[in-house]
């Protein structure tokens, strides 16, 4: 449907959404979103967040071209165009027949790409908690993530785990492990991170290197970290996580590396250690939990904790939509300088056909 056939029917609207057409390239492109069908919610974007890890890696062209989308929002390919995000808050404008749970006006989370307005299966939009800033909403997806990291760890009360990487996803990843009752030490180059994850309760906080071996070392009285936890997306770190567990420790590998190869040291300390590396992805949960655990009940969970984590003072880069293009170069060039970036919508979530 093209721009012209829109304006003629007011049940559609004319929407942007971010496409990524090229590696280290992108623009916004227009999109047209009919009424929803039956089943169906349609929906005006107020935020969205930028996935710095795996959505970075699609911007950079890192991914296999041949690799399959995972979530039905998305479109395109990794070979180019992709439109690629997974974290959007929004209002519900209107929602199709049959549709039970929803009303204009409700604040909810969908993984969705970038886009001003979509309309989308009644099963995917999650209700925000009632009073929680909608600038928070789209921390769900790397709540759900980090989440599922600690969940696969076998961290106990009272045991140390050490956290590589103190990104969004690493910082959440220590606030939960904090709040579980694990003694926390966050790894992490980057000054301003640092600084972060002090505040954000970490107990001990240090640089990569000799100085992080030191204070494993003096924060277990010479065993070793019980869990390890990779989340900084390189494989120094991976190969550190490694290093630093005790005799049957557990290193879980949080992040994704695309199409990046990773070499890892498996001598003396992996083998005879009987280290055990796991894999941790959001899109299942461990079978190991699965008499106890479903997606629904994760979904809750995620959704009484985002109220309670600190969120705020993870978002340093407010941008408007418009300006998308321009954020991810930014990024890009300087990722050193932001922890969260934030897409604020404004007018531009509303479609061209509707009244502001």
């Amino acid at each position: 449907m093209n721009k012209d056939e829109a304006r003629e029917n007011p049940a559609t609207l004319e929407a942007r959404a971010v496409w990524f057409d090229a590696p280290r390239s992108a623009e916004l492109r227009p999109e047209t979103v009919p009424l929803p069908q039956p089943g169906e919610v349609r929906i005006k974007a107020a935020f969205s967040a930028i996935s710095h890890g795996t959505e970075m890696l699609v911007y950079r062209g890192e991914v296999s071209e041949n690799l399959p989308l995972d979530l039905p929002t998305l479109s395109g390919g990794y070979d180019f165009p992709i439109k690629f995000g997974y974290a959007a808050v929004g209002k519900v404008m209107d929602v199709g027949r049959g549709v039970d749970g929803f009303a204009p006006g409700d604040a909810v989370f969908v993984h969705h790409p970038h886009q001003t307005v979509f309309t989308v299966p009644a099963s995917m939009p999650m209700k925000l908690p009632d009073g929680l800033d909608p600038i928070l909403g789209p921390f769900f997806a790397n709540v759900e993530t980090a989440l599922n990291i600690v969940l696969d760890s076998p961290i106990k009360l009272g045991e140390t785990a050490v956290v590589f990487g103190q990104g969004v996803v690493g910082l959440l990843v220590s606030q939960l492990l904090r709040d579980a009752g694990a003694k926390v030490v966050a790894v992490e180059p980057l000054a301003g991170r640092r600084d972060l994850a002090v505040k954000l309760g970490a107990d001990v906080v240090v640089e990569p290197g000799e100085d992080a071996a030191k204070a494993i070392t003096d924060a277990t009285d010479g065993r070793g970290a019980d869990a390890a936890f990779e989340v900084s997306g390189t494989g120094a770190a991976l190969q550190s996580a490694i290093e630093c567990v005790a005799p049957e420790g557990t290193v879980v590998a949080a992040s994704w590396h695309g199409a990046k190869p990773v070499s890892l040291d498996l001598g003396g300390r992996f083998h005879r250690g009987r280290v055990r590396i796991k894999s941790s992805q959001v899109g299942n949960i461990s079978p190991e939990l699965g008499a106890r655990w479903s997606r629904s009940r994760r979904t809750k969970a995620v959704l009484e904790l985002l109220p309670k984590l600190e969120l705020r003072e993870l978002i340093t880069h407010r941008i408007p939509f418009d300006d998308a293009p321009e954020a991810y170069r930014l990024l890009d060039q300087k990722p050193g300088e932001a922890v969260q970036f934030v897409f604020e919508y404004g007018e531009a979530g509303y479609g061209e056909n509707e009244e502001a």
